[in-house]
């Protein structure tokens, strides 16, 4: 069985419907399919959603609710419960959709033993691919797979280095195998940066072999985004600025091989310090609350900052790149 996980978090109706009929309309897939939905106290609850889908009787379906917990926490919430018999695990944001043939590829290419599965993805509002768009994972570098679907590949690589420069793993493209990895989960802690990547180098780290697809499988929509949500100015942004700056300080820790990967870290973390107190100076220019609790978790997470923050505010003053 592939079982589906889809968090579920949206303001508009319709968009989680969309998300369903991608699944329905897939196309040889070898495997049943099984899709959970974790409806993370959306403002739009699932239930007219899944009702107003149209489903074949081989895919089922349940759907679980929670507290609000954010994308990482939802998704946990169905790893926690995948049906015993689930082969594959595929993760789809209610946004997305995919073409009719993701799960049959990302099948043949498991099935031909590897481990961790992701493919070329439209971008929100954009007609060139992501691995075109980004340049740096280029399909004629990698082993083309002897299979009856064209344009797989073996990575072959540092995937380790792949994500901490330029991440080209699309979530709601990665399939993986759940036997080896099934205590695998993602940081809750990061809740709106880092926690996908995160959860791919748990997969690296843990010896997964990676195959990619050089077609586009998937194409993301518009719907409620964490991330890419996160205005400037906002308190949002300055929680994301948080996020991605313990990411850059753990790969620091934790995953970093050699002087010309910590040197990239260290310009990261430097940025992202400046970013927080252009958001804070922002804040206070304009007389805006301050979040007094993001503030404190921050300057607990990296005390560094504000004993930095003259000179970053008189780098941002004088524009320094």
């Amino acid at each position: 069985m592939i079982t589906v996980v889809i968090p579920y978090f949206q303001r508009s109706p319709g968009v989680l419907r969309r998300a369903l009929a991608s699944i329905a309309a897939q196309q040889a897939c070898p495997l049943p399919i099984h899709i959970l939905v974790v409806d993370d106290a959306s403002p739009v609850p699932a239930d007219d959603e899944i009702t107003a889908a149209t489903l074949p009787d081989d895919i089922g379906m349940t759907l679980i609710r929670q507290t609000n917990g954010g994308p990482g926490a939802a998704r946990n919430t169905g790893l926690d419960a995948l049906p015993e018999s689930t082969r594959y695990v595929a993760f789809l944001d209610s946004d997305d959709e995919w073409s009719p043939d993701h799960l049959v590829r990302a099948a043949l290419a498991l099935d031909s033993g590897f481990d961790f599965y992701f493919a070329d993805h439209y971008q929100l509002d954009t007609q060139v691919s992501a691995f075109a768009r980004a340049g740096k994972l280029k399909a004629g570098e990698h082993p083309t797979l002897p299979l009856a679907a064209a344009n797989l590949h073996a990575y072959r690589g540092d995937m380790v280095d792949q994500i901490m420069r330029g991440n080209v793993i699309g979530t709601s493209t990665v399939v993986y195998r759940r036997a080896g990895f099934s205590e695998l989960r993602f940081r809750i802690d990061y809740t709106s940066a880092g926690e996908d990547y995160l959860f791919w180098l748990g997969l690296v780290r843990a010896g997964s072999r990676i195959a990619f697809s050089s077609q586009v499988e998937a194409t993301y929509g518009r719907g409620v985004n964490v991330y890419s949500g996160a205005v400037w100015g906002s308190a949002e942004h300055m929680l994301r600025v948080h996020n991605e700056l313990k990411y850059r300080k753990l790969l620091l820790r934790e995953f970093c091989r050699n002087a010309e990967q910590e040197a990239f870290l260290r310009v990261a973390v430097h940025q992202l310090r400046r970013d927080f107190i252009r958001d804070l100076t922002h804040r206070l220019k304009h007389r805006k609350p301050l979040p007094r609790a993001l503030l404190g978790r921050y300057f607990r997470d990296d005390p560094a900052t504000l004993w930095l923050a003259p000179l970053l505010l008189l780098e941002i003053l004088r524009g320094q790149p």
